[in-house]
C-alpha cells in the first residue's frame, strides 16, 4: 500500500460523497486528504500545491461535476508534464463500456463505479499502488 502519509485529494461536487471517500481514506490510514469541488477547482489546487513544492501523490475524482468534468480533469493532467504520471482514479456511476473505454485512453489508473464499499475502494487503491511499483522498477532497470 501507499505509505500512510500519501497526499490525496478528492474530487466531488457532492460533500457527502467527499466525505464518504475521505471516511474510507481515514479507515486505511491516510489522514492526508484534501477536498476539491470541482475539477477546475481540483487543477487549481494541484498546480497551486505543486508550485509550492508540496504535491498531490493521488487524485480521487468523480466524473459528473460542473465546470469541469473528471474526465477533463484527468486529460488536463496527462497533458501536464508534472502531473502526467499522477496516480488518478475515476469514482462514478458511469458504467457504459464508452466511457470506461474513454476513461482508459485518458490513461486512468483505476475506475470504481458508485455505490462502492470500502472494501472496493482498497482493492483498487491497491492495484494503483502495484501499477506505480511495476512502473517504477521498469524505470530503473
Amino acid at each position: 500500500m501507499f505509505h500512510p502519509n500519501t497526499k490525496f485529494l478528492v474530487v466531488d461536487d457532492f460533500a457527502t460523497m467527499r466525505k464518504i471517500v475521505k471516511k474510507v481514506l481515514d479507515e486505511l490510514g491516510y489522514k492526508n486528504v484534501v477536498e476539491a469541488v470541482d475539477g477546475k477547482n481540483a487543477l487549481d489546487i494541484l498546480k497551486e500545491h505543486q508550485s509550492n513544492n508540496s504535491p498531490f501523490e493521488f487524485v480521487i475524482s468523480d466524473w459528473n461535476m460542473p465546470n469541469m468534468q473528471g474526465i477533463d480533469l484527468l486529460k488536463a493532467c496527462r497533458l501536464d508534464p508534472v502531473l502526467k504520471t499522477l496516480p488518478f482514479m475515476l469514482v462514478t456511476a458511469e458504467s457504459e463500456q464508452s466511457q470506461i473505454i474513454e476513461a482508459a485512453k485518458a490513461g486512468v489508473s483505476e475506475y470504481v463505479i458508485k455505490p462502492f464499499n470500502g472494501a472496493t475502494l482498497k482493492t483498487k487503491i491497491e492495484r494503483v499502488y502495484q501499477k506505480v511499483t511495476a512502473n517504477s522498477e521498469k524505470k530503473a532497470s
